[in-house]
């Protein structure tokens, strides 16, 4: 499969399993066509052009070409440095190079606008009953808050190593966390959990939670006991990074019960104790781990990759022909 091609299915699949309305997407990506349309020459050179058909700030190809031909990928869920001279120690001992490097968390570029896919938190708190400008006011606060903490980063560390080497390099981040939050979404309206208890058997019937459990990173419950009722479950596994903390009450008035995300910070979490909200932790690396597999099993429907996984990833694939 061709560099460009895989790029193309993963976007597509992220929109596929986006919680947004497909006019909501179709309409972002209208404006940036605006946006482009109206910049002078010199601007447009530093437009990134990806936004004209890719709606998540987080997933580019950082360095190599769309022509490239993908048989083998090292993939991983944080690929920095270290693992991009894996990816070249590979290469040199082995017949089977490697000829891509996939990264699930954001580097270079895709990691300095992380802030900027954040929007899409503000559509999935107003399908739970948040008015939309609630959502939208209380978010901005935290976007901006995750845009001044990116500036200072060096994002383009990673970027470098792989193209002084010669590796080519791509971040997936949301398209796969899009994977992750419609499948358990649909898995609990499914199986309608009734206690806290029973969304942990829930998860530990998938082989990415089953794993993490033999790591001693089983999923678990931070906020409520096995035997709180569950009610209506928020699934909060998309949108970039942690939303804000303000937003729990909001949730709570719209009749969301139970949090499961794949990581709560100390203060958001102290905040759903004061709002008596259940809280599970479903387990970070796990979830994004479920995401990319998800993502894989729709991008290789037309043709196969071989992975080689690092950095907390296995390849499970799903569906007949796993």
């Amino acid at each position: 499969m061709k560099l460009e091609r895989l790029y193309q299915r993963a976007v597509e699949a992220g929109i596929a399993n986006d919680l947004r309305e497909k006019d909501e997407i179709r309409k972002i990506l209208a404006e940036e066509k605006e946006k482009y349309d109206k910049l002078g020459e010199d601007e447009k050179e530093s437009f990134d052009r990806d936004r004209l058909f890719n709606p998540f700030s987080d997933t580019r190809i950082l360095f190599g070409e769309g022509k490239t031909e993908v048989r083998k990928a090292l993939i991983g869920i944080d690929m920095e440095v270290g693992e991009v001279l894996l990816a070249h120690l590979l290469n040199r001992d082995r017949e089977a190079k490697i000829d891509l490097i996939i990264a699930h968390h954001p580097e270079g570029m895709a990691l300095a606008r992380l802030y900027d896919v954040m929007k899409l938190q503000a559509d999935l708190l107003a399908g739970y009953g948040v008015s939309i400008s609630v959502a939208e006011q209380l978010m901005e606060k935290r976007i901006n808050e995750i845009e001044r903490r990116l500036l200072p980063v060096n994002h383009n560390r990673t970027v470098d190593a792989a193209r002084i080497l010669g590796l080519p390099l791509i971040c997936i981040h949301t398209p796969a966390d899009n994977c992750v939050t419609s499948f358990l979404k649909k898995t609990f309206e499914e199986k309608k959990p009734s206690r806290l208890k029973d969304v942990i058997k829930i998860l530990m019937t998938l082989p990415e939670y089953k794993r993490s459990a033999k790591l001693q990173a089983a999923p678990k419950i931070v906020n409520g006991e096995d035997y709180n009722k569950c009610g209506k479950v928020y699934v909060d596994m998309t949108g970039g990074t942690e939303g804000s903390k303000s937003v729990l009450d909001r949730l709570v008035s719209s009749g969301v019960s139970t949090i499961v995300g794949m990581h709560f910070s100390e203060d958001l979490l102290e905040s759903a104790k004061k709002s008596n909200l259940n809280m599970v932790v479903a387990g970070h690396i796990s979830s994004d781990v479920l995401g990319l597999n998800l993502l894989f099993d729709q991008v290789e429907e037309e043709e196969r990759v071989e992975f080689v996984g690092v950095s907390g990833f296995e390849r499970i694939r799903r569906g007949p022909e796993a």
